[in-house]
């Protein structure tokens, strides 16, 4: 089994709206990537998010806990997937950033 690919993502929301900027997020991804994948398992447990997502013949599991000042985002990849893990590492980031980004107030 390959090492864990962990991300840490800033963000200035508080736990309290990081976590619910998350939870609005997994619909998101849902919808954006639901016909590409089997399916998408989220369970919350406080602040901390367990998702399955099987697709292709692939499983990929993680976790990610909500903190004050950032979200710790932790996947693990089977050996097919851990080839490509620092592009996944940057999709990750990219994706995070732009979910947690603070909107300017109109």
């Amino acid at each position: 089994m390959s090492k864990p690919l962990v991300v840490v993502i800033p963000h200035q929301l508080g736990r309290e709206g990081a976590r619910k900027r998350l939870e609005d997020g997994v619909g998101t991804l849902k919808a954006k990537f639901g016909d590409k994948v089997g399916s998408i398992d989220e369970r919350w447990s406080g602040d901390h998010l367990d998702v399955d997502v099987k697709a292709m013949g692939q499983s990929v599991s993680g976790g990610l806990d909500v903190a004050d000042d950032h979200v710790r985002v932790e996947v693990q990849l089977p050996w097919m997937l851990a080839m490509i893990a620092e592009k996944a590492r940057g999709y990750i980031e990219k994706e995070g950033q732009l979910l947690l980004e603070k909107k300017k107030q109109a």
